[in-house]
């Protein structure tokens, strides 16, 4: 099943801090969006908008174990084949299948160093 990168998430303690920063260093534009302190990151001009990313409140996908780095999320055909290959491959599920209304079904999962990747299957119709 090919993928490809769809998204990325910065995780951080001082959002407002984080989002001055990348406004300051790369010039992204950042659009409130969902819940309080979460912001979409337009990295691109309008008419090359680039990979899409969240600005969001540092949290632990793994227990004990703040996300330091960028949170990567792969698009796939079908999540729950995905979430079966990375077992069968050595990884483990950390999130089972997640519906996010309006965008698509999404699991987290670990790869068998421990990097955590997300994979989200987009259907508008969630």
């Amino acid at each position: 099943m090919a993928s490809h990168l769809r998204h990325f998430s910065i995780n951080a303690d001082d959002v407002d801090a984080t989002k001055r920063f990348y406004e300051s260093v790369f010039g992204w534009r950042f659009h409130a969006w969902g819940p309080p302190g979460f912001y979409e990151i337009q990295t691109g001009p309008d008419d090359d908008p680039g990979v899409r990313g969240a600005l969001q409140q540092r949290r632990a996908l793994v227990e004990d174990t703040p996300m330091i780095g960028l949170e990567c999320t792969f698009a796939v055909d079908d999540v729950d084949r995905a979430a079966r290959d990375v077992v069968d491959a050595g990884g483990t599920v950390i999130m089972d299948r997640f519906t996010i209304s309006g965008v698509g079904h999404l699991v987290f999962v670990r790869d068998p160093s421990g990097n955590v990747i997300g994979a989200m299957q987009y259907d508008d119709d969630a």
